[in-house]
């Protein structure tokens, strides 16, 4: 029988004494401000605020000065923003900074360069360089040659010593002259690698022109980057992105070489941003290891796998249906029908469930609509055998996507990330628009269809593929789906979302997408002060004014981090 002293012993801990005891405990004094922002106009989640207090990073009240005046302190500091604009900060989720900074050297090609320009530009490049040194760069347009397409020997014209490697305008595919291939031992006899193309002539020797893996064949014999100048490249992209309001983003694919300059930024106190890094699919080692390079605010939780290539004249986007016939003789046309799916949907089913098991967010490229099906097919396959993990499974580009399967994405857990810079008319629209006809053309990038299903839409530049990573340009022509400043063409004019929405996706929804969502996206009390402040109200400027937005203050957790002169 059991003692009765624990019957005693359990009536004493619910005894009103007790209780009431628990109930006492001396009231919590309001958190004194830091910093108090005042005679402001802050877009919150209920509307305009005046007023926010700030202490250890957070927001600790959010309203009118009543509701932050508990909070002010006699060392509490105070920023009157005479009736500017408060925004969360934004957030770009598919961006490349180490590559966009070390762009800077390199051998670029401004989009829409004609072809004797580029070649003058690439003559200016070898005069400043040694001989034998490499030069490296992109940005040329295939469709501007016509049906002459770019060869080895336009590129010897002016390059006759050194070996020379350029990136289209895509990234997804490469020229080199003579020297560049005779260094990666590409000639007639060369076999396509998997998930590549070499381009060849009516004579079977190799034209130059390198697709996709076939590119590796070359950039694999360029000299590595040294980790000193990886990271001042990346630390001077960092910069210039908080200049822009970009608080937090995805780096879509870090080798090696990158997650040794996020360290060394990290380490040395210069890494602000909050940064989740996509860890190079092809790389399991990197994987393997990856909390190695975990720091506060580098988290390497991601993996990125691609999945086709673009659909311009390469056709390597994998579509549903096949494209337009190509306008000149490639090699091997016909098996380009319907694009490269470079990954078979069983081995990728297997590989997405793996890395949602282990915690990993996956982030595909996916431009063509049958790449972007074997995408949400894999993480059908991962919800199957593991049940919801939290992670928002990101498929990248969406260029065009199949309305069957924008249907399914919310009720899988994905997340659909659209591409900036690129829903509107520019250079490559017209080599998009000839592979893939018309027709196709009405739903580019389709993002309203996307929000209407009620799937997670966010943004992601693809910097430096494209040439800037300002997201005001893009938020403009999210609505517009014109040129910057409007007028011209509108481009998938079906597809033209809100203002609301533009910023809805920069910010909340990037922030769910991250699983940061508790902690940023909106100004709430409770939150972390990711926030910016700009230099006009958006909401009742003409919104063809919108991509001239200048941010005058960025803050990372309370801290300034940017600040224009």
């Amino acid at each position: 029988m059991r003692s009765t002293k624990y019957l005693v012993g359990a009536a004493l801990l619910l005894s009103t004494p007790a209780i009431a005891q628990f109930n006492q405990a001396e009231p919590v004094p309001p958190a004194e401000a830091d910093l108090i922002i005042e005679d402001a106009r802050i877009y919150t989640p209920g509307g305009w605020a005046s007023a926010m207090a700030i202490a250890d990073g957070a927001i600790v009240a959010i309203g009118d000065a009543a509701a932050v005046a508990p909070h002010r302190a006699a060392s509490t500091r105070v920023l009157d923003l005479d009736r500017k604009v408060v925004l969360p900060g934004l957030h770009d989720m598919h961006v490349h900074p180490m590559g966009a900074g070390l762009a800077e050297s390199a051998c670029e090609v401004p989009h829409g360069s004609t072809p004797a320009a580029i070649l003058q530009i690439v003559a200016g490049c070898v005069e400043r360089a040694e001989p034998g040194e490499w030069i490296t760069g992109g940005g040329y347009q295939n469709d501007s040659y016509g049906d002459t397409p770019p060869n080895r020997a336009m590129l010897d014209s002016v390059a006759p010593n050194n070996p020379v490697m350029l990136r289209d305008i895509s990234g997804h595919s490469a020229w080199a002259n003579s020297a560049a291939l005779k260094i990666a031992g590409i000639e007639a006899a060369t076999a396509d690698p998997a998930n590549g193309i070499i381009e060849r002539g009516a004579d079977g020797q190799p034209t130059g022109v390198l697709r996709e893996s076939a590119a590796m064949l070359v950039s694999m014999k360029i000299p590595e980057v040294p980790v000193e100048k990886a990271a001042a490249a990346l630390g001077w992209s960092l910069d210039n992105m908080l200049s822009h309001g970009i608080t937090a983003f995805d780096d879509a694919g870090v080798a090696e070489i990158a997650a040794q300059a996020y360290i060394r930024l990290a380490d040395a106190g210069k890494l602000k941003q909050r940064v989740r890094g996509c860890l190079w699919g092809r790389d399991p080692a990197l994987i393997d290891k990856h909390m190695l390079y975990a720091r506060p605010n580098f988290s390497p939780s991601c993996v990125k796998i691609m999945l086709d290539g673009v659909p311009t004249d390469g056709h390597t986007a994998a579509m549903v249906d096949p494209y337009e016939p190509l306008d000149h003789a490639a090699h091997d046309s016909t098996a380009r029908e319907r694009g490269l799916l470079m990954i078979p949907q069983d081995e990728l089913n297997t590989l997405v469930t793996d890395l949602d098991k282990r915690g990993f967010t996956v982030k595909f490229h996916a431009a063509g609509d049958a790449a972007v099906r074997a995408g949400l097919n894999a993480i059908e396959a991962a919800r199957k055998a593991n049940g919801p993990s939290g992670q928002y499974h990101n498929v990248g580009h969406n260029s065009f996507v199949q309305m069957s399967d924008i249907a399914r994405a919310r009720d899988l857990g994905a997340s659909f990330e659209f591409s900036p810079y690129i829903w509107y008319p520019s250079p490559i629209i017209g080599d998009i628009r000839k592979a893939v006809g018309e027709v196709r053309m009405k739903r580019w990038i389709p993002v309203k269809d996307a929000i209407d299903a009620g799937a997670l839409v966010v943004p992601g530049s693809d910097w430096s593929v494209v040439p800037s990573v300002n997201p005001w340009i893009a938020i403009e022509t999210l609505v517009t789906r014109q040129v910057p400043g409007g007028g011209g063409e509108v481009l998938g004019a079906q597809e033209r979302i809100t203002l609301e929405q533009a910023i809805d996706i920069f910010t909340r929804q990037s922030a769910q997408q991250m699983n940061f969502g508790h902690a940023t996206g909106t100004l709430e009390k409770g939150k972390l002060a990711d926030l910016i402040v700009i230099d006009r109200n958006i909401f009742e400027v003409p919104i063809t004014d919108v991509h001239k937005t200048n941010v005058l203050m960025t803050m990372i957790g309370g801290e300034v981090v940017y600040q224009a002169q």
